[in-house]
């Protein structure tokens, strides 16, 4: 078949290249099946939407009529958009590691036609430069190689399809001691100026930021509840974040947080409003609630799709440029602003004549990062959004429009927790709403799919979906009070187990047991830029256990933490949200506010929504009556007809507590 079929997708990414003259496949069986009629080695490559070099690597390459014939010849050729398929990028990926190389997109990987990797890497100039071989001197080496030495084809795919099938060893179980270890670890490698790891690239790390404020929450150690601090300061001042219409960049490309990588993903800015909710509940610094505030209100405006649900991403790009729709020149803005309003907002937000990258002016506050008065804070904001209302005249950067299950979870557990915290009604309504499209239009069959784009639904779902959801539905059951959230978790949990628990091993695979494309069924500890499935499931696992008092849940969030021992041992960066799911499973603290009306913010829900302690799970109810004997608070009654609340540690409640102040004491008592 000599076409290009990727016009009959949904995926805004891989509709960007179904003009190209390569005749690309979706992934599939199909293309399998056609590469074994032919003969012919399979060119996988897998990237997304926002991704600056997969635009480089089409324009170059895949534009090219050249290339095209070159690629079309000699491959049957798959494209694969990451976010729709990460189980197809986790392999792939795992297989490029294999061969020694660094990871990245575009990934560019060569398969037998069975779906074997044998060799690869990620981008390929058209032409040779930066030390990488033209793409089309790749090509032709590759079919040769392919054509004259087929036993190093096999040696090669062999070892590589052994080595990311390996199982992981089961660990020991973990030690509380390894907590503090890590985060001294990576204290370490924090920048103690700038904030985040040390040097260049910097990334908003929030597993890692949440790995070292969980400890000084346990230790006191200020050293590590300041590093935190740090860094969301200067992420919120730094060129990182869009000053004028909110929200977050993927991350900065120089050490001081100032010029971003211009894409914005929403998985990010789900992360950093949920550590930012933290960090003004412990400090209660108004940059952290105004950097919510503008992220949330960018999130309603530009992110929210009709269906109710949020969409994926912004490209980098626009008009072929990278951030050219965000950046200024001092003079732009004088001419906007005028000399006196000009001059000042460009005093405040490094606005320099020669620009403070490649010429042009990323705006920042790095340099002016104390706290403005309300007369400047006044007249910054009309400045502000002069400029916004200017800049929506440009062309912007294109939206990815996919849903994605396991994003849109972190997003409305985000948005679910800034709402009670804040007291946010509208919040909480965007939140639900994203959640009803999720549950009313990609679950079929009772389990969920992971992208839905166009009416297009691409099931089954993975295990990040029904793990993310899960953790979603009960962050907004302890927002409600609503039952059905608390229902809908337990479900999810149950097709986690259903579908993608290791029988063997234990764990989680990232893929469910009836999806038949892949060669193998990915199974990972490691975090990306979202914590791990299996950190994620174990999170949830333990609140549902807490919530609940089946202990069902608390063995399977032990099972996980236990096969994955080694993995943390050996890599705690890479394994951060595993820690983080660790410290909540050693001390879960339940707060059960008993003659309550679930729903209902009474002084005493006002208490607990004002804790800054990760490790609460609230639960308010008229009575106890309904608990199971194994739950802690089982047969706990309201003291003098007031609202009671029982603090309870594992499988112990402490005395009765009806006043509020009382309350946030008796929570932050040592255990």
């Amino acid at each position: 078949m000599t076409e290009n079929l990727l016009k009959h997708e949904t995926s805004p990414y891989l509709l960007q290249h179904k003009d190209n003259p390569v005749h690309w496949r979706p992934w599939g069986k199909a293309a399998f099946e056609e590469a074994e009629a032919a003969g012919k080695p399979i060119l996988l490559s897998v990237g997304y939407a926002a991704c600056h070099w997969c635009h480089v690597m089409a324009h170059e390459s895949f534009e090219d009529p050249d290339v095209a014939a070159v690629m079309n010849r000699l491959y049957v050729n798959v494209k694969v958009d990451r976010e729709e398929r990460p189980d197809v990028d986790q392999i792939y990926m795992a297989a490029l590691h294999a061969l020694g190389e660094q990871g990245g997109w575009p990934l560019t990987m060569f398969l037998t036609p069975k779906g074997e990797p044998f060799w690869g890497g990620t981008y390929f100039p058209k032409t040779a430069r930066f030390g990488r071989p033209g793409f089309v001197t790749v090509l032709e080496e590759i079919a040769r190689i392919v054509r004259d030495e087929p036993d190093k084809v096999e040696a090669n795919q062999s070892a590589i399809v052994a080595h990311i099938s390996a199982r992981t060893e089961t660990g020991s179980s973990l030690h509380p001691g390894v907590l503090d270890k890590a985060a001294e670890g990576l204290l370490g490698v924090m920048d103690p100026v700038n904030g985040g790891t040390k040097g260049a690239p910097k990334f908003p790390n929030a597993s890692v930021f949440e790995l070292l404020w969980r400890a000084y929450r346990r230790t006191g150690n200020m050293e590590m509840r300041d590093a935190v601090l740090l860094a969301l300061r200067r992420i919120a001042q730094g060129g990182i974040y869009d000053h004028l219409g909110g929200g977050f960049a993927r991350y900065s490309v120089d050490d001081r947080w100032l010029v971003p990588h211009f894409e914005k993903m929403l998985y990010d800015n789900a992360q950093l409003v949920s550590l930012m909710t933290s960090a003004w509940l412990e400090t209660g610094d108004d940059l952290f609630r105004r950097r919510i505030t503008e992220t949330v209100a960018w999130m309603q405006r530009e992110m929210t799709l009709d269906c109710g649900a949020f969409a994926a991403s912004f490209d980098a790009d626009s008009e072929g440029e990278e951030g050219r729709f965000y950046v200024w020149t001092r003079g732009e803005i004088l001419t906007l602003l005028g000399e006196d309003d000009g001059g000042f907002f460009c005093d405040l937000y490094d606005a320099m004549p020669g620009g403070n990258w490649e010429g042009k002016v990323v705006l920042n506050r790095l340099n002016t990062p104390g706290t403005d008065d309300a007369e400047t804070d006044e007249r910054l904001t009309i400045l502000r959004q002069r400029l916004f209302e200017d800049r929506a005249g440009r062309i912007p950067p294109a939206r990815d429009d996919k849903v994605l299950a396991d994003w849109n979870g972190l997003a409305i557990s985000a948005l679910a927790r800034a709402a009670t915290v804040f007291d946010e009604p509208v919040w909480l309504e965007r939140a639900m709403s994203a959640y009803r499209f999720i549950s009313e239009s990609m679950v079929k069959d009772g389990r969920l799919g992971h992208s839905w784009c166009a009416g297009k639904l691409v099931y089954p779902g993975l295990a990040s979906d029904h793990a993310a959801i899960c953790e979603a539905a009960l962050t907004l059951y302890e927002a409600t009070g609503e039952d059905a959230y608390l229902q809908d978790a337990v479900a999810r949990a149950e097709n986690l187990e259903q579908h993608y628990a290791d029988r063997d091993a234990g764990g989680y695979f990232l893929t469910a047991d009836d999806a038949d494309d892949l060669i193998l069924r990915p199974k990972s500890s490691a975090d990306e830029a979202t914590p791990n499935a299996n950190a994620v499931a174990a999170k949830a696992l333990v609140k549902l256990w807490t919530l609940t008092g089946n202990d069902i849940y608390r063995q399977r969030a032990d099972g996980i933490l236990s096969i994955f021992a080694e993995d943390i041992a050996k890599n705690v960066f890479m394994t951060a949200a595993l820690l983080n799911a660790f410290d909540f499973r050693l001390d879960p603290v339940s707060v059960v506010i008993v003659g309550g009306m679930p729903g209902e913010v009474s002084p005493m829900v006002e208490a607990v929504r004002r804790c800054d302690h990760l490790n609460v799970v609230p639960f308010v109810t008229e009575s106890t009556a309904s608990l199971p004997p194994s739950h802690p608070a089982a047969g706990k009654t309201p003291i003098d007809d007031k609202e009671t609340a029982y603090v309870c540690h594992d499988d112990r409640c402490g005395p009765p507590v009806t006043d509020p102040d009382a309350l946030l004491k008796t929570i932050h008592v040592k255990h």
